[in-house]
């Protein structure tokens, strides 16, 4: 589908001008429509031609084509229809956009009665209504060049290997006066963003320049692991480009092994019924990443008895690498150094134009600063900033406030650092596999493991490492179903919930079952699939008694090797116990006397050898019992003896002793 603007002068001497009445005006474009609309049924409605705006001596039009014709011509004998002869006549290819815009305009102008229903003519209202709705662009072609300048062109863009041979083939055959299908379409392999459009670009320049297709226009659908499945605007818009080009990229993140479960399968499957549907009438041009295996075996194993020409940056090394950013040194008019070639000699590995890129994009910023503008030697870029920056967040700054918690507060100040490594990664084209952060929380009851995962979970979040950074604390309870098939259904419902936050399970040892195969094992076998394919922005934590935990991991070895981090939460001193006392009194406005200090110091000494000692829980519920004593006190007193001073502090005598150990029960033999 081809779309037109054409700017037409009136010849005024065969026909009157046009009316500046606005009464007459109305008529002279009710008319126009009436004209144009009968003219469509006429010609077969392969084309609709529409006047838009007019001035006194000059009208413009648009123009929607089903397929290539002479546009001149239908121009001309429509123009003859309206009762008009142009003295001049400008036409140009125009994007679907920017035809729309004038369909609007003539709806405004009473040229048209409606454009939807123009729209509607050639099946793609849908993609008018929704413009913008749908991840997709338009552009158009630059006028045709020359075969050596494309061959130059590739050269330039490192990827004479594959795309200067298809070139070659593209002018061997001779150019179709009519485009009746496709032989092949293109797989094109690549990482940098520009770098692909300007591969696709020289390709598609000489398809056009050979006939292979007729239109200028082409159009851009963009969709990643996040997109939802296509509708009938995906439809609409292949019908849109007939004669023309879609080219579909897909953006993942995923590692360059392509190991991760594969993404996007539904949308893939969708895409790709659309692409073969309307593979004789659409150039297909499918852009993926350079080394993702999975991604490329989605698409292929989708797209039937389709033919594809696979295109691919040449890899280049020492010598040819130094040319390519001699050359965009050249390009930027500035003299490339030593500091540059250095980049890439000696290092025995092979660059990739992104890779090429980035060394010189690098490299010009530097000479920017320190050569072209010596004044801001000094200055520091915004990624060394970052890099230097310290965790932010509030969530943060309240763990760092935690008595204790060495062992949590190492693995998050890991997983923070990892975080500023793999953007140091990117930044400098190495790609990686980014490694799951699934974690193992063991301790005994109140070591605070509930309440580092919650504030774990606000410091990925505030330091950009998951989305959402809720904490979703599920049991025993919530994950295993009541029958048979039941168990996998809602640990995958739980951990679609989760996705972008933290799953927190706590004694997770709970799951397994006396007996192996039953519910518990289903629901782990779940869990470990489930890890593996949420692993990009999700984190599992869990958490109970060291030994139980152990035998847990044991009960399935995928699960051990998908875990990241094992934090033990050892059970707190009793100096830490006693801070920790204090910050919970002050939070009450309460604070301890000394002798209430030494007493709490002594009881709490005494508390940790109790069994099931409950660590901070049996501090929180010391405090409230001392407060509870601090009441009954204060109760007692004269009313004129209680001021602000006794109300805020905690005596001695309000610390209860620790329960007395209970005696087991002598057995004596007889009476």
């Amino acid at each position: 589908m081809l779309f037109y603007k054409i700017e037409a002068t009136i010849d005024t001497a065969k026909a009157l001008p046009v009316p500046t009445d606005r009464q007459e005006y109305r008529a002279f474009a009710g008319t126009l429509a009436e004209k144009s609309e009968s003219y469509y049924q006429n010609q077969a409605q392969s084309y609709y031609l529409f006047a838009a705006a007019s001035k006194e001596k000059s009208i413009t039009f648009g123009a929607i084509f089903k397929e290539a014709a002479d546009v001149r011509k239908a121009f001309l004998a429509y123009l003859k229809r309206l009762g008009y002869a142009a003295l001049d006549c400008k036409i140009e290819e125009i994007t679907f956009h920017a035809a729309r815009t004038l369909l609007q305009t003539a709806d405004r102008g009473y040229f048209i009665e409606d454009e939807d229903e123009v729209l509607s003519f050639f099946e793609i209202e849908c993609l008018g209504n929704h413009y913008g709705h749908v991840d997709y662009s338009e552009a158009l072609l630059a006028e045709p060049e020359s075969r050596e300048t494309l061959l130059h062109t590739a050269k330039c863009l490192l990827a004479e290997e594959s795309l200067s041979p298809e070139i070659e083939r593209i002018y061997a055959g001779r150019p179709a006066r009519r485009v009746q299908g496709h032989p092949v379409h293109y797989l094109l392999r690549c990482d940098g963003r520009e770098t692909c459009k300007s591969i696709y670009k020289v390709l598609l320049a000489a398809l056009y320049a050979n006939g292979r297709i007729q239109s200028r226009r082409y159009c851009l659908v963009t969709f990643d692991d996040e997109s939802s499945t296509p509708d009938e605007t995906y439809e609409a818009l292949y019908k849109s480009c007939e004669s023309g080009a879609v080219i579909i990229r897909y953006e993942a993140n995923a590692g360059p092994s392509g190991s991760h479960a594969r993404p996007g399968g539904d949308v893939i499957a969708a895409l790709c019924d659309v692409a073969v549907k309307y593979r004789n009438r659409v150039l297909t041009i499918l852009c993926l990443p350079a080394e993702c295996s999975n991604i490329k075996e989605a698409f292929l194993e989708n797209l039937g008895c389709t033919s594809l020409i696979e295109l691919y940056e040449d890899v280049v090394y020492e010598k040819e690498a130094v040319l390519y950013l001699h050359r965009l040194a050249g390009q930027h008019k500035i003299r490339a150094d030593k500091r540059l070639d250095a980049a890439v000699e000696n290092t025995g590995k092979g660059f990739r134009a992104v890779d090429l890129n980035r060394i010189f994009d690098e490299w010009y910023d530097r000479k920017l600063r320190t050569a072209v503008y010596p004044q801001y030697r000094e200055a520091q870029t915004v990624k060394a900033n970052l890099q230097k920056a310290k965790p932010k967040g509030s969530a943060i700054e309240e763990l760092n406030r935690m008595i204790g918690l060495k062992e949590a507060k190492n693995v998050i100040t890991k997983a923070l650092n990892y975080s500023k490594v793999q953007k140091l990664y990117k930044d400098k084209g190495i790609l990686m596999d980014r490694p799951a952060m699934h974690m193992v929380f063991t301790g005994n009851p109140g070591t605070a493991k509930t309440t580092v995962a919650r504030l774990f979970a606000e410091i990925m979040k505030d330091n950009g490492l998951l989305s959402k950074g809720d904490l979703y604390e599920v049991g025993r309870s919530e994950l295993v179903g009541k029958y048979v098939g039941w168990t996998a259904q809602i640990v995958k419902q739980k951990f679609q919930a989760a996705q972008g936050s933290v799953l927190f399970i706590d004694e997770a040892y709970s799951l397994v079952d006396d007996k192996a195969g039953l519910y518990g094992d289903e629901a782990i076998n779940t869990i470990v699939q489930e890890m593996e394919n949420h692993r990009d922005d999700m984190v599992v934590i869990f958490a109970g008694y060291p030994d139980k935990m152990e035998q847990f991991l044991n009960r399935n070895p995928g699960l051990r090797s998908r875990i990241a981090f094992h934090v033990p939460f050892e059970d707190y001193s009793a100096g830490e116990l006693a801070d920790i006392a204090e910050l919970i009194a002050q939070s009450k406005g309460l604070h301890f006397a000394d002798a209430a200090r030494q007493r709490l110091r002594t009881v709490l000494e005494e508390a940790r050898t109790l069994p099931d000692f409950g660590n901070g829980r049996y501090v929180r519920n010391l405090v409230e019992a001392a407060k509870m004593e601090q009441a009954v006190r204060l109760a007692g007193m004269e009313y004129d003896a209680v001021n602000a001073s006794t109300l805020s502090t905690l005596l001695e005598e309000d610390i209860p002793l620790p329960p007395k150990r209970k005696t087991p029960p002598v057995r004596r033999i007889g009476f």
